[in-house]
């Protein structure tokens, strides 16, 4: 077995520098995991194994003299398939889980039942239920978003008609095609459910109908469950602005009790960042000995403090583990999704303690606290009060000095007034820097980490790639935070972009690479995609932009689910490591090729990230010429 070393592991020299110490004192981390793992499956690897029914587990040979049908007949093809659509099914379920959670809450609040939350943005509210027809009228807010908290709730369970977003937002000519495919989720728990039935032994075995329907499912996140999940947090927290802050491991203080939120729903982080500015535990703290607390965060949670608190962001998906390893976190407090149960055991070693919230995840090792939005701010309370009495039992404690500027907060709305102005707000400008070649395109760049790939690295040469050529970059989740390390979510990083770029981020003052929030706001993305169609001059539907996604160091099954409704949703997307499927020729070639006949989008699995983004610009300037937009005015057609 070949060891990987700090430098392997992590492009961060942050990174870098814990993982070199938790090597010499033998604390294993996901890299060491992933290192023990091999020799990994091979047929796992090309999606070519079934462990669906218990005649098996089966495996298929895609090479000369093995078998080619499982024992019900099932092909490679119908394999991949199924496992793949599982996982788009999956993906979809976590995200439109911490949808239902959040319109749950607003419901709350608008019964007058969620301690400590309120309406912080009852103009947004308004313009959702306006939208919704909802009558608003001499009507107070919190009767307004009952009304509307309970309409949302049905797009979750309802079994007839459509999900609403799509034909109030997507361009007619969209829809008209989304509608010809059947692609629009009667609701979101819907086709989930159906998943799971197709894909059981001995009901859908066509992997073609398969996708389809799996394009089905993911589109109940990207146009549900993920699309409330952002409109109704910008209800409860606030619409986000463009806000300036630090990332990296230097944000932990030495000098304060510091309090870690990991994980991806913003009801709780929302108060624990309220209780650490309480004045009776910041007493507290001063007396333990503390200067304050500090309160950062880990993955998507990270960004939602980020984006409306103003938080630092203490790292992403693979900084959870050196983190506890700085000996500086006094506590680290998680809720759902890619939370790695090895922290207990890390948290053993030095003195941070681990605090699960969720009845949908506990942790062995860790202390339970149930979180619960009718005791909100008392229960985030004695949270914060448990890790205040805890900062005195630190030992050795050792902060990496690397820490980065960056602003974050941006949105569709605020994006607007950024590109036109206060009084004129509107993409115009953007579609109009499309239109004169002075921009390439659009690139959303978002997902994971994952040890499959050095860490950080794709993302950030993918995105310099793109700048350098003059394409803007929207970036969520754990992506946008590996740029924001590497210093590209500033202002200033407008000397790496083209010329083109360069000019509009001098002339409005915003980065080349625009941080638009954590993984459920793609869905900004979505949106943000709506009106440049609607804003006119770039075609009449979503595959006619000249526009592409990638994932390119994804690692969970909600990047899978993501990437397929950007897909149904006609964009080009990259995704990488490739998605457990080329143990099917035929499969693949749907994915990649046949697919975009019908969607206008397809996806890509090359693992090189300049390589990679050299073909997502390629399929723009393609995109350009169908359209006979002006020759870009100063970079050259992209060749590969």
């Amino acid at each position: 077995m070949t060891k990987s070393t700090p430098e392997t592991r992590s492009a961060d020299p942050a990174a870098q520098a814990v993982l070199a110490r938790t090597s010499a004192c033998g604390m294993a981390t996901a890299h060491d995991r992933f290192d023990e793992q091999e020799p990994r499956c091979g047929f796992g690897e090309l999606g070519i194994c079934c462990r669906i029914c218990e005649m098996g587990p089966c495996r298929i040979n895609p090479f000369d003299g093995g078998p080619k049908q499982g024992i019900c007949g099932a092909t490679a093809s119908t394999i991949a398939a199924r496992h793949l659509i599982r996982q788009v099914a999956a993906g979809s379920a976590a995200h439109s889980d911490h949808g239902h959670d959040i319109v749950r809450t607003l419901l709350l609040v608008a019964k007058g039942g969620a301690q400590g939350y309120t309406i912080k943005s009852p103009e947004r509210l308004r313009e959702l239920a306006i939208e919704w027809g909802i009558e608003t009228k001499g009507r107070s807010d919190e009767a307004i978003a009952k009304e509307f908290a309970e309409m949302a709730l049905g797009q979750f369970n309802q079994q007839e008609g459509e999900i609403r977003y799509p034909a109030l937002r997507a361009p007619k000519a969209t829809l008209e095609n989304w509608r010809r495919l059947k692609l629009i989720p009667v609701g979101v728990e819907h086709e989930i459910v159906e998943t799971l039935h197709r894909t059981h032994e001995g009901v859908d075995a066509d992997y073609k109908n398969l996708i389809m329907h799996g394009l089905r499912t993911s589109m109940g996140d990207g146009w549900a469950g993920a699309m409330l999940a952002t409109d109704c947090s910008d209800v409860l927290f606030g619409n986000p602005q463009p806000v300036r802050s630090q990332v990296n491991l230097g944000v932990l203080r030495q000098d304060a009790v510091n309090i870690v939120v990991h994980g991806h729903e913003p009801t709780l982080s929302e108060m624990v960042v309220a209780a650490s500015r309480d004045k009776e535990l910041l007493a507290l703290a001063k007396e333990k000995g503390a200067n304050g607390i500090m309160v950062g965060g880990i993955c998507c949670t990270a960004n939602e403090i980020l984006m409306r608190q103003g938080a630092p962001v203490v790292g992403n998906f693979l900084h959870q583990e050196l983190a506890i390893a700085t000996g500086a976190v006094d506590m680290m407090l998680v809720d759902v999704q890619c939370i790695m149960p090895a922290v207990t055991e890390h948290a053993a070693r030095f003195h941070t303690k681990v605090v699960t919230t969720s009845k949908k995840a506990h942790i062995p090792g860790a202390e339970h606290i149930q979180f619960e939005e009718e005791h909100a701010y008392d229960i985030a309370k004695q949270i914060v009060r448990q890790a205040v009495e805890n900062f005195p039992n630190r030992g050795i404690v050792n902060i990496p000095d690397i820490k980065t500027d960056l602003v974050a907060g941006f949105t569709v709305a605020n994006t607007f007034t950024h590109l036109g102005g206060r009084y004129r707000s509107s993409f115009r400008p953007l579609n109009d820097g499309i239109i004169s070649g002075r921009l390439r395109g659009v690139a959303a760049v978002i997902g994971c980490n994952t040890v499959r790939k050095k860490q950080d690295d794709s993302h950030i040469k993918m995105v310099r790639e793109l700048i350098a050529n003059d394409v803007l970059v929207v970036m969520t989740g754990c992506g946008a935070t590996a740029c924001a390390k590497d210093g590209l979510l500033q202002p200033e990083a407008a000397k790496w972009a083209g010329k083109g770029l360069q000019e509009i981020c001098e002339t409005v003052g915003i980065p080349p690479v625009l941080h638009l929030g954590s993984c459920v706001d793609n869905s900004r993305i979505l949106v943000a995609l709506c009106e440049m169609v609607k804003e006119g001059g770039l075609g009449d539907k979503l595959s006619d932009l000249p526009i592409a996604g990638s994932a390119p160091e994804a690692m969970c099954e909600k990047a899978i689910a993501i990437g397929f409704y950007c897909v149904a949703s006609g964009a080009y997307v990259n995704f990488s490591p490739a998605m457990r499927v080329l143990g099917s020729p035929e499969l693949t070639r749907f994915l990649t090729q046949d697919v975009e006949e019908l969607v206008g989008g397809k996806f890509c699995f090359e693992s090189d990230p300049v390589k990679a983004a050299r073909l997502m610009m390629q399929h723009m300037d393609r995109k350009r010429e169908a359209l006979k937009l002006k020759p870009l005015m100063y970079s050259q057609p992209m060749t590969v």
